[in-house]
């Protein structure tokens, strides 16, 4: 059952250990165009998983949907066994308001292609606030993660810079830094290096290895294929809205099935 035309499945998860994320037939459209096709995904709890594909593919619109940032059409998202954007009441589920969206994704920590730091503040500050006003931890605790957190990222130094003061590398591992913040038991990145110059790429990825060997989990979209091979548990090829090939970097990248994957790595070699 559900409301606001959207059709949620709801099917029980198995009985052993819940993923961290779970989707099942999830579909997307924006007006006429049907941007998700049917996506069922789960990535387990530790698990690196790395998205590739064309530009159009879906995947940054997949990657929204699982924080709710996207409502889906039908389907569902499930993370850590929680219903994604939605609440149930008795036999019927509800969207949820902005306010309890809100709280759900506070864990879900997401990283964007443009770092989006609030320029009139310190990096201390950028890094603070959320904790602050969201979290409502101390500010003397805040301060204290927030310069744990730079020292993790190799900023330690850029406490007191303003954002405009740093490299486009630099921004985003103090996007990273933010994200961490709120201690999300899930981190979305989409297309974290993207926007930043070839030099600079290397930083960030390096910063991304580090959070992997900690065991977070993570959902990365990136063309970035070298570290898809070194960092990723497992790679997902998605083409026109839907999950083309998955598996092993080593299955996806060198030994690719389907004529469409090997197409388009055929761009990087």
């Amino acid at each position: 059952m559900t409301t606001d035309t959207t059709t949620l499945t709801t099917d029980a998860a198995p009985a052993t250990e819940t993923p961290m994320v779970r989707a099942h037939q999830v579909h997307k459209h924006f007006g006429h165009l049907e941007v998700l096709k049917g996506i069922d995904l789960e990535v387990r709890r530790g698990e690196v998983v790395v998205l590739l594909g064309p530009s159009g593919s879906g995947k940054s619109t997949f990657l929204r949907c699982v924080n709710n940032l996207e409502r889906i059409d039908s389907g569902s998202v499930h993370v850590e066994g929680e219903l994604i954007g939605f609440r149930r009441s008795g036999s019927r589920v509800h969207h949820l308001r902005p306010s309890q969206a809100t709280v759900q994704r506070r864990d879900i920590g997401m990283v964007f292609q443009h770092f989006n730091l609030f320029p009139h503040q310190t990096v201390l500050a950028n890094i603070m606030e959320a904790p602050v006003g969201v979290l409502r931890v101390s500010k003397a605790e805040a301060r204290q993660t927030a310069h744990r957190l730079l020292d993790q990222v190799g900023l330690a130094d850029k406490a007191n810079a303003y954002p405009r003061q740093l490299s486009g590398g630099q921004q985003q591992r103090v996007a990273i830094a933010r994200a961490l913040a709120m201690r999300p038991k899930l981190m979305l990145f989409d297309e974290p290096t993207s926007a930043l110059d070839p030099e600079l790429v290397g930083e960030v990825l390096a910063t991304m290895r580090d959070l992997a060997r900690g065991g977070l989990t993570m959902l990365v979209v990136t063309h970035e294929i070298g570290f898809a091979k070194e960092v990723a548990d497992r790679v997902v090829f998605m083409d026109g809205g839907r999950i083309v090939e998955s598996g092993t970097p080593e299955q996806v990248l060198d030994h690719p099935e389907n004529p469409r994957t090997r197409a388009f790595l055929s761009r990087f070699l």
